[in-house]
């Protein structure tokens, strides 16, 4: 999943992006309005932090931008503005949820799974390509009857993967949507932490899923 912080206060936006990252999502951060609605608009984002008192552009304006504009990304307004009024006036905008600050991270994750499982109504909650089987709730996965352990990063790398099945990913690509848009795609990370899953996926079965596509990116597909 990736998520776009707006947020002024830039220890409070590395806090968040911090501890989203721990959790295996990948993080933008814009620190004004006008960079922020630029990303929501020029990149794919599954949910926007948004601040309401915001340099350049102000959150609400940015808000209606986006619903006008038909942008899909679902919006948690985090803000110090804790009236009722303040509220109403953000969620009638078409914000999905509102969390007013000082808060506890325990709870705003909370409120980010919460968003991130609505918004997915109606997608499966496993992932399957061949005997490969992915559980989005639990985060168990499974190659025939062999359970395998990932890391927060490899499973977040191969979610990514299943959901583009039989697609040709770009390098590129991968590290943004898995890693965030300030990814050095000069690195091996990617290869790297390709190569481990290959180790724990395909290792020892007959038919290797991840595929490399030389000078683009990798597949997963069955062949």
């Amino acid at each position: 999943m990736r998520v776009l912080i707006v947020e002024d206060e830039r220890k409070v936006a590395r806090f968040i992006q911090r501890g989203l990252k721990e959790q295996s999502y990948s993080v933008d951060i814009a620190h004004d309005g006008e960079e922020g609605l630029f990303l929501a608009q020029t990149n794919d984002y599954s949910l926007i932090v948004l601040d309401l008192l915001l340099p350049k552009i102000d959150g609400l304006q940015v808000l209606k931008e986006l619903k006008r504009s038909g942008n899909k990304a679902l919006v948690l307004l985090l803000t110090a503005r804790s009236g009722v009024g303040d509220r109403v006036e953000g969620l009638n905008c078409g914000a999905d949820d509102y969390l007013t600050k000082p808060f506890i991270f325990a709870e705003f994750l909370a409120r980010v799974r919460a968003l991130l499982r609505r918004g997915q109504t109606g997608n499966p909650a496993k992932l399957q390509v061949g005997d490969l089987v992915l559980d989005l709730m639990t985060r168990h996965v499974q190659r025939g009857e062999r359970a395998i352990d990932l890391t927060a990063r490899e499973f977040a790398l191969l979610e990514y993967f299943m959901r583009n099945a039989g697609k040709i990913l770009p390098r590129t690509d991968i590290g943004e949507q898995v890693w965030d848009m300030h990814f050095d795609t000069v690195s091996n990370t990617i290869d790297v932490y390709v190569h481990y899953l290959r180790e724990k996926i395909d290792s020892g079965s007959l038919r290797p899923l991840i595929h490399t596509v030389r000078g683009v990116g990798y597949v997963l597909k069955e062949e």
